[in-house]
């Protein structure tokens, strides 16, 4: 069944903010039909979500994606985003998380990058839902850690949201976020290409891919697979859901992170490397799409936003 984001239901709060940048933040909830938050302007801080019953639907930016149980939906920083209650369901039960991410996370999450920033990670064998659940329980707990005694073994059951403010409980819940990444990614299966997309936008993916960094335009690539400019881009946006110049950019923006995270590159040789003439645009558009600076991208700032 085709589900549209359009039907997502308007904000459950008007103006309801996502936390501030720097807290981890970790809650459960069961909401009814009816439920759902709206933020035009996205939030600063990368949110984790995993669906354990019932239905929800995000959309992020122009991506969007339903969410059943033992789904991990991740969305970053920065791009207005729209989630609730999958129309026609009754209820959305899911864990959900607000936090700066360790840098170290990305690596596992971007096979599952659908654009604009969402990561969905599925399906992952129902033999790691029990671990994925045990730990977000572990983590709304360690989050009311004091750092003077031994963590709480157990949240309190009518506590269902927690925010962790001492440096130990910070990354004592991370640690447990972490291993949500680790066996979801680990596990699921990454994103195939779907079905019946030409072969001729198939092979204009895999020049981008191949090079993003070379001076590829849409003349250029319909030019390789035998088509008209205009005949290309209507083919190529209408089979994967963005123009051929959106699928370099990103093509490019994910070739930088991976040169910021395994070279020493100056970031303005980063830039040229990736196929940015100017480092200023290329300054602009890497935080638009990861949050941050390239910078601070690579010194270990936060991957990001329920």
């Amino acid at each position: 069944m085709t589900v549209s984001a359009d039907g997502l239901p308007g904000t459950a709060a008007p103006g309801d903010p996502a936390p501030p940048p720097g807290l981890v933040v970790v809650g459960y909830f069961d909401q009814p039909a009816g439920y759902g938050v709206n933020r035009p302007r996205g939030a600063d801080s990368w949110l984790f979500t995993w669906t354990t019953g019932g239905r929800g639907l995000l959309r992020h930016g122009s991506a969007e994606a339903p969410a059943g149980a033992g789904d991990l939906v991740v969305l970053a920083p920065g791009v207005p985003h729209r989630y609730g209650v999958e129309t026609g369901a009754r209820h959305w039960e899911f864990w959900w998380a607000h936090c700066q991410a360790r840098p170290s996370w990305r690596s596992w999450l971007r096979p599952y990058d659908t654009g604009e920033g969402m990561y969905v990670v599925t399906p992952a064998p129902d033999a790691v839902h029990g671990r994925v659940e045990a730990a977000f329980r572990r983590m709304l707990a360690d989050a009311r850690w004091t750092g003077t005694e031994a963590p709480p073994d157990v949240a309190p059951e009518d506590e269902p949201v927690a925010v962790a403010h001492g440096t130990a409980a910070r990354e004592l819940a991370l640690c447990s976020l972490e291993e949500v990444v680790l066996l979801t990614a680990g596990t699921a299966r990454a994103p195939q290409p779907r079905p019946g997309v030409d072969p001729r936008v198939r092979r204009a993916q895999a020049l981008i891919a191949a090079d993003p960094a070379a001076p590829h335009t849409v003349r250029s690539l319909a030019d390789q697979v035998a088509l008209s400019p205009s005949r290309f881009a209507h083919l190529f946006t209408g089979q994967t859901g963005q123009s051929p110049m959106r699928a370099l950019r990103e093509a490019r923006l994910r070739h930088a992170a991976r040169l910021l995270e395994s070279t020493d590159l100056s970031v303005e040789r980063v830039a040229a490397a990736s196929g940015f003439v100017s480092p200023f645009h290329f300054n602009r558009v890497f935080r638009e799409r990861y949050g941050m600076p390239p910078g601070v991208y690579r010194a270990g700032g936060s991957m990001v936003g329920a």
